[in-house]
């Protein structure tokens, strides 16, 4: 049996968060290893936590959150999931030689496919 994907959920918004965890909730191939409510404590419970992926809240910009730019380049093998509520939209982000996002469908299936990796794209974006 495959080992379960660690998901710290570091969404500020608290009923964000909470429907972030209630989605990952009791999903056999997914541990949740923390939860953060404060940005500037992102980075050291990663470091404590060694999740496989971060889900972020996303702000009202078109631009990719700085912060996930700050910690795909410390922590290149993770994943951030950035939603964001007002505007209905889900990104992954990833890192490999550049950082690449996609969107992802705004639903608990759409977000549980993108934690699995296996979301569909409805584009591809290099940035």
């Amino acid at each position: 049996m495959e080992k379960p994907r660690r998901i710290l959920v570091a969404n500020t918004p608290r009923l964000m968060r909470e429907a972030v965890l209630k989605t990952l909730a009791d999903q056999p191939d997914l541990e949740i290893v923390g939860e953060v409510t404060d940005e500037a404590e992102i980075r050291s419970r990663i470091q404590a936590t060694l999740p496989d992926l971060v889900v972020i809240a996303l702000d009202d910009s078109e631009d990719r959150p700085l912060i996930c730019d700050l910690l795909l380049r410390e922590f290149p093998r993770l994943r951030i999931i950035a939603v964001a509520s007002r505007r209905d939209r889900t990104i992954s982000y990833w890192a490999s030689v550049h950082i690449h996002s996609n969107d992802v469908e705004t639903s608990p299936a759409g977000i549980l496919n993108a934690v699995r990796n296996s979301a569909p794209t409805s584009r591809n974006l290099m940035c």
